[in-house]
């Protein structure tokens, strides 16, 4: 997997040096690094048909003993906000969220901007060309990698009604927004990346009623990630993705910080 070997080494060797002769820099100091992901609160947005985010203040304030003291106790949904969904989401035996090797969530980010045809039409599906397209102006995209589909929808975060196409809760009725079409799908399992992540509540679009794509990419030990942040800030390719799930047993998914790391200033 291109680009990890190295960009791992350095961050090992930086560590070793400054833990030698600080203060040092390490490799990720002298690169440019990106939020990819959502804040969780009360705006977060979840699918309409999961429980909405919940945190409440346990303790907060000062102890009887005279010490701050803080903690919350959060209950969440493992599909709502900047989240994975792992491959047994829609596929049946394969990995879990624990069980996704952490070579497969940190790789070479190649984003394939079609936000010019999602501005166009809401229920754009990616189409193979769309992948083509970006290969002819890059390179193919290699095994390993992560590709992230910039749609363009952060624009609309976190009002449910545009981003969605529907703020009702407790349907699925009127959802409307971009995603990835089944031929585009089925390339990206060939060429063996490791996840593909978008902008959107979901790889399959809004309107979906067989989630095709979910099958087609889960069912190869693909997982996704969605509601992805920040996609207009990091370049076509060149950057590095790393996408840190909670680690939940069993899971079909997880709340996900998700970070880019390239060379810039």
């Amino acid at each position: 997997m291109k680009y990890i070997t190295c960009f791992a080494l350095a961050v090992a060797a930086a560590f070793f040096l400054g833990a030698q002769s600080a203060p040092r820099k390490s490799a990720v100091d002298r690169s440019k690094v990106v939020d990819l992901s959502y804040t969780y609160d009360q705006n977060t947005l979840y699918w309409p048909t999961s429980p909405p985010f919940s945190w409440k203040k346990d303790a907060w304030g000062k102890s009887a003993a005279g010490y701050w003291y803080s903690s919350a106790t959060l209950t969440t949904s493992e599909h709502g906000g900047t989240h994975l969904d792992s491959p047994i989401h829609f596929g049946e035996g394969k990995w879990t969220t624990a069980e996704i090797p952490l070579s497969r969530l940190i790789g070479p980010a190649d984003v394939i901007d079609v936000s010019a045809a999602c501005a166009r039409n809401r229920d754009y599906l990616v189409q193979l060309s769309d992948i083509q397209t970006w290969e002819k102006a890059h390179a193919r995209i290699g095994e390993g990698d992560i590709v992230l589909i910039r749609t363009g929808w952060g624009k609309h975060w976190p009002n449910a009604k545009a981003y969605l196409g529907s703020d009702k809760r407790g349907t699925t009725d009127g959802l409307s927004f971009p995603g990835v079409g089944l031929e585009a799908a089925r390339a990206l399992v060939n060429r063996k990346i490791s996840g593909l992540g978008i902008d959107t509540a979901s790889i399959d679009f809004g309107k979906s009623q067989e989630y095709q794509t979910h099958r087609v990419l889960n069912g190869a030990n693909i997982y996704a990630l969605e509601n992805i942040a920040n996609l207009d800030k990091l370049p076509s390719q060149g950057a590095t993705l790393i996408a840190l799930p909670m680690k939940i047993g069993g899971g079909s998914g997880g709340p996900t910080r998700v970070i880019a790391v390239f060379s810039g200033s």
